[in-house]
């Protein structure tokens, strides 16, 4: 009975080490993870700076391409020619992860459907927030931006979707994964949701910007199909603070990058300018 017990408490030790060291490791690599840049302006890691800590990250410094850009319907060349943008979302298996600079929705294997641009699909692979907005619209910023960011295999460009955010109703789509977000915000890490309907964010209306960019995170990667959704949908100011809260720093908007001759478009499928600039 002794030995029984001296065994049980000898593995009990090692169960409380095993699990303090892995929680030590993930302290750290959350750590490193958001110490690797960051948005403040006035760090040696900050925005202006980011295309120094890594040569991988050249771009964020000399990229001519880079996002986020100001966007406004009345200096952008209006094109019906451009076409709806078709989105083909499903629902699918889905991890939510915290990586110190975002909340990101990863939707794993290609499973969550696509949307198409120019007759080519590009695969839904996350949504993540950004708050403020980073891209402004006639001069405006506003309080949050979602992005869904989509890949196409073949020609390995990436295409996103920005979505703009100012206050009023609670958003649904952060409605379905605020206790996760509250979970993440106190453990850390990643959370596996089971099956999630990236439909549920809300795309409307038909109106959008469309022009070629970057990420607006590191590595800066540019070639990048953006397109900005005109139409400005609502979230609950707690929804914003609680993806606030999640994070290191209470901003994670890179700032607006300049736009050096580069053609932005708009397209309104009902107006007779767009016509016009067919």
């Amino acid at each position: 009975m002794e030995n029984l017990m001296k065994q049980t408490h000898i593995c009990m030790k090692t169960i409380c080490c095993f699990v303090l060291i892995s929680l030590l490791l993930l302290s750290v690599r959350v750590k490193s993870n958001s110490e690797e840049f960051s948005y403040d302006p006035c760090s040696e890691k900050g925005p202006k700076f980011w295309g120094e800590l890594n040569i991988e990250w050249a771009k964020c410094g000399n990229g001519n391409i880079q996002s986020p850009i100001a966007l406004s319907k009345w200096t952008a060349d209006w094109n019906r020619g451009l076409g709806c943008l078709i989105r083909n979302h499903k629902p699918a298996n889905a991890i939510l992860r915290n990586d110190g600079h975002e909340i990101i929705v990863d939707w794993k294997g290609n499973n969550a459907g696509s949307i198409k641009i120019n007759n080519v699909d590009f695969q839904l692979q996350n949504y993540h927030w950004h708050h403020p907005s980073e891209h402004t619209q006639d001069g405006k910023t506003y309080p949050l931006e979602l992005h869904m960011v989509h890949f196409n295999n073949v020609t390995q460009k990436i295409a996103v979707v920005g979505v703009l955010f100012e206050y009023g109703p609670r958003d649904p789509f952060i409605s379905m994964i605020e206790r996760d977000i509250k979970y993440l915000n106190i453990e850390g890490g990643e959370e596996f949701l089971g099956k999630v309907d990236p439909r549920v964010a809300r795309l409307d209306g038909r109106k959008y910007f469309r022009y070629i960019g970057s990420l607006t995170t590191p590595p800066c990667t540019e070639g990048v199909i953006w397109t900005v959704m005109e139409k400005v949908q609502t979230v609950a100011p707690y929804q914003v603070e609680l993806l606030k809260q999640a994070l290191v720093e209470e901003k994670n908007a890179r700032p607006l990058q300049k736009i050096n001759g580069r053609n932005v478009f708009y397209f309104d499928p009902f107006s007779w300018q767009s016509v016009a600039a067919e």
